[in-house]
């Protein structure tokens, strides 16, 4: 029973691979003074480079949860979410509303996948 973890620091690991299944840390936008439709691109494609990293790719998500700082940006996200999402693919999925450690990041996602 292997435990591969990636990026490694003080508090978390990028990625940790066990049995098959990749779980990512919280990914938040590359820049946080963007609106929600640029953060949300830019988190996914974080979550694309980290998942190909691990050997997976957003086709084999199987869950994720997503973190608003403010429900009125649902749709916002979701119109960027339902493009990213592969159809038929769709991950079990939670959104919560959330205070985000930065308080400019308006969205974070955390995600788990399987290996291809």
């Amino acid at each position: 029973m292997s435990i591969t973890r990636l990026d490694v620091g003080t508090r978390m690991s990028s990625i940790v691979i066990h049995q098959g299944t990749v779980y990512l840390c919280g990914q938040v936008a590359k820049d946080k003074y963007q609106d929600i439709t640029e953060q949300t691109v830019t988190m996914l494609e974080e979550v694309d480079t980290l998942l190909a990293q691990a050997g997976s790719s957003r086709e084999h998500l199987l869950s994720a949860t997503i973190y608003l700082k403010d429900m009125g940006d649902y749709d916002a996200m979701n119109a960027v979410w339902d493009a990213w999402v592969p159809k038929g693919h769709a991950p079990a999925r939670a959104c919560v509303q959330a205070a985000i450690a930065e308080p400019e990041y308006l969205v974070e996602v955390s995600v788990i996948a399987a290996i291809q």
